[in-house]
């Protein structure tokens, strides 16, 4: 097996974590959403260059793009692609991220920064498989960046070891690193073609030896109403309050549907967004399930609500626009029927047991699967992303970084 050099992994990862580069929703009018992105890329660019990569590229968007060139006899091999996301989630502090390493004996992790913030035992069952070994925090007053700075620095590890390794067989390797993942435009401008690569990787899951190949269907369905605004004073019999009309559509949708009380294979109708007043009034729903036939019966239940409220407030106009977002990539999967079972085997020879999962919510590797780039995505080591409480193990990380190493053969060997 590969040895990994944990010391300079987990140095690396240190380092890009107290980078800040968090993306911003909402942001239209640039690409990527944050300036703080743009740092992180040039950063990124100059220490491929220095590691010794070839064909490293910023562009105007900032994805940053890298080659590993085929080991001989393997030039032919189908090109794979290696892929992270360098923002981090928007909704929980990014900025002045202080990563501090634990060496774990057991029980809760007290976070100093705030001695409110504490990693639970019982709610971290993953834990009791690293007593001894050395966990990565934040420090209580922000997130940790391991989504997805843990893929990011596994795939530059498996680099560094690639190229100290020559006689290890590898096809063309293409490595991708991109902004905006966190905002659901990680892949917006992503040009596949000029990439290259027949089957792709993101490193960007969680708990050690997941590989999954599914993810939600995704829709957004937009809600309008228009009632009939007059004069509070003379309202009777004439007024339609579109607020109170918005406020009985999400008051109708049954806590069965909810995200809340959703789990497993279970889809959701979840209102993201509500603006209102009497006059008009809009309602954002996102649109979850593993099948396109679970969001047509979701949004064929929001039209039966519209038209049971048209009824109810006569003379409100209601109507739905549904806009597609996302398709399950298990759908697009198909087309290269190596990409999962050789992920699995990759795992597999890093000595973990796999676990096959569906991601309840979207990837890169979705949209980029649904582009004609299959893109399964396989564990990064991060556990309880987007909060304060995340952390990762060092050991973890290597054995990602191990299973890039496993899988890269399996495709020189038998790609």
């Amino acid at each position: 097996m590969p040895t990994i050099d944990t010391e300079r992994l987990k140095a690396r990862f240190i380092r890009y974590a107290k980078i800040y580069s968090q993306s911003q929703d909402g942001v239209e009018d640039r690409y990527p959403s944050t300036p703080q992105q743009e740092e992180f890329a040039r950063i990124l660019e100059q220490d491929l260059r220095e590691m010794g990569l070839q064909e490293v590229e910023r562009d105007q968007h900032c994805y940053v793009t890298a080659t590993i060139p085929a080991s001989p006899g393997c030039e032919s091999k189908p090109v794979v692609g290696l892929l992270a996301h360098f923002d981090t989630y928007f909704g929980t502090s990014g900025k002045d991220v202080k990563p501090i390493v634990h060496v774990y004996r057991g029980g809760d992790i007290v976070l100093p920064d705030d001695p409110d913030v504490k990693i639970l035992a019982e709610e971290n069952p993953d834990l009791a498989q690293h007593v001894g070994e050395e966990i990565i925090t934040a420090s209580g007053k922000t997130l940790l960046g391991a989504d997805d700075k843990a893929g990011l620095s596994e795939i530059l590890e498996a680099a560094a070891w690639l190229l100290e390794h020559p006689e290890h067989p590898r096809p063309k390797l293409r490595l991708g690193f991109t902004p905006d993942e966190e905002v659901g435009a990680g892949t917006k401008y992503f040009d596949v073609k000029r990439f290259g690569a027949h089957v792709a990787y993101t490193m960007d899951g969680s708990t050690m030896g997941e590989v999954e190949n599914e993810t939600f269907c995704a829709d957004m369905a937009t809600v309008r109403i228009v009632g009939r605004d007059v004069h509070p004073g003379y309202a009777k019999n004439k007024m339609i309050n579109a607020a109170r009309v918005a406020a009985r559509f999400i008051e109708c949708i049954p806590q069965g549907l909810s995200p809340e009380r959703a789990e497993g294979r279970q889809g959701f109708l979840h209102p993201v967004s509500l603006s209102a007043n009497t006059g008009e009034a809009t309602i954002i729903y996102i649109v979850r399930d593993f099948e396109v036939a679970g969001l047509q019966r979701l949004e064929a239940y929001l039209e039966m609500l519209a038209e049971s409220l048209r009824r109810e407030f006569e003379g409100a106009k209601i109507e739905i626009a549904i806009k597609e977002q996302y398709r399950n990539m298990r759908y697009d999967l198909d087309r290269e029927p190596r990409a999962v079972p050789f992920a699995i085997e990759a795992v597999k020879l890093a000595g973990i047991e796999p676990k096959v999962t569906s991601i309840r919510g979207g990837t890169d590797g979705a949209r980029l699967s649904a582009m004609g780039l299959p893109t399964p995505n396989i564990f990064a080591g991060g556990i309880n992303f987007h909060s304060k409480f995340e952390w990762v193990a060092v050991r973890t990380m290597a054995k990602a970084t191990e299973s890039i190493l496993h899988l890269v053969k399996l495709w020189a060997e038998r790609g």
